[in-house]
């Protein structure tokens, strides 16, 4: 007779998912897709509390893994929404300042002409 030795996997843990990290990363989600920049406030507000309830809980939660995706997604939104607010800004203000200079579209566009070029 021979021996076949059996091999098995470790035990699996069923810890239950901490609720905020789970909020945490579906905030970050819809801050980059419905919600803009709301979403992503959220995200980066209830990460940071999802890995604390983790932490406190000593291994009885899980989902660090997704608390730490929502914080990531959160300021990704973050950074998108205030690179789109300085845009806008400076579109809106960048005619205005033309008019006070007294520069018409013709001589803005001798000035830069690759840049009128794109509108």
């Amino acid at each position: 007779m021979s021996y076949e030795p059996t091999y098995s996997s470790p035990p699996q843990e069923d810890r239950p998912t901490s609720t905020m990290a789970i909020v945490s990363l579906v905030a970050g989600i819809t801050g980059l897709t419905i919600f803009p920049f709301l979403g992503s406030l959220v995200a980066v507000i209830t990460g940071p509390m999802a890995k604390k309830e983790i932490q406190r809980s000593r291994g009885a939660l899980g989902g660090e893994g997704l608390a730490t995706a929502g914080v990531i997604t959160g300021w990704i939104g973050v950074a998108l929404g205030v690179i789109a607010c300085c845009g806008a800004f400076i579109a809106f203000l960048l005619p205005m300042i033309l008019v006070a200079l007294g520069l018409s579209a013709d001589e803005f566009g001798a000035l830069f002409p690759i840049w009128l070029g794109c509108f």
